[in-house]
């Protein structure tokens, strides 16, 4: 069922519910897998967990680097233009780290090494919870002072969270890791869905007209907001990739797998709830 080919008043509120609901269950058991192996729901990366950045610029491949520290943490190694790499470490105690840098000072003496301690990691992972959760907090309530109504604006809510919920699983499940640039595309993630969500229901509930003329002239407008924001952001994914812009990368790839979610949610679960909710009233 494409979007492209998609009725909006084709199906049962039932049928449009089921698919992102069964979706969100399986997107809640891998959040709850990673929150107990690791701690959060999404895997930390260095920003949060703690470690050492290395820049060099070498023309040893990833595999003679990955030799040269076969005895670290070596987590990853990113390679960008002009031979440059992008090493990361995971924790290590201090005799480890001096090692380390006694052996980058003798190898690539032109490096340069960046330190997040596992405390400091830490209070950043607080701090982008709680933006987080302030800004869900901030939606829910600007979203239930519009609408005054708890079944619509609780279909707005349920969305959003869908959304990250959904877009917090496939980051796990493809290796993308939580860090301050993922965290604020997670949040950009909330306005583009909010956005979405109160187009559909302030459509419906507060215009005049046949319920099926006001969902399907709803979603021809937010499908056009949303590809076209989309398509900006594809181009920004390319432009990243090629120019091995890593932060850029992973903030464009979490929006772009988040705004497809979106449509999903919104179409299905929000249109499927609102729909529900005017039918039940008598279509009023």
């Amino acid at each position: 069922m494409g979007f492209t080919g998609y009725d909006v008043n084709k199906y049962s509120p039932k049928q449009m519910i089921a698919i992102p609901m069964i979706l969100l269950l399986l997107a809640l058991a891998v959040l709850g897998y990673t929150m107990a192996t690791t701690g959060m729901p999404v895997k930390p990366g260095m920003d949060f967990s703690g470690g050492t950045a290395v820049t060099l610029f070498t023309a040893d491949s990833a595999q003679e680097i990955g030799d040269v520290f076969s005895e670290f943490p070596l987590l990853s190694i990113g390679e960008g233009l002009s031979n440059g790499k992008y090493l990361k470490f995971g924790p290590m105690d201090d005799e480890s780290l001096q090692s380390l840098a006694t052996l980058i000072g003798e190898k690539y003496p032109e490096a340069k090494i960046d330190q997040i301690g596992a405390t400091f990691g830490e209070t950043l992972q607080q701090q982008a919870f709680i933006a987080v959760l302030f800004s869900f907090i901030g939606m829910t309530i600007v979203v239930f002072l519009a609408f005054r109504t708890i079944i619509p604006a609780g279909a707005v809510v349920l969305s959003a969270f869908a959304d990250i919920a959904m877009t917090g699983a496939v980051m796990n499940i493809i290796g993308i890791d939580l860090s301050l640039p993922t965290t604020a595309a997670l949040l950009m993630l909330i306005g583009y869905s909010v956005d979405s969500d109160i187009l559909l229901t302030m459509r419906v509930l507060k215009r005049k007209g046949k319920l099926e003329e006001k969902l399907a002239g709803a979603f021809r407008t937010g499908i056009i907001m949303t590809t076209t924001t989309l398509a900006a952001i594809i181009a920004m994914w390319v432009v990243a990739f090629v120019g091995q812009i890593t932060v850029i990368w992973e903030i464009a790839t979490v929006l772009i797998i988040g705004l497809v979610i979106d449509m999903m949610n919104t179409w299905l679960t929000n249109a499927g709830i609102i729909k529900w909710y005017v039918t039940s009233r008598g279509g009023r």
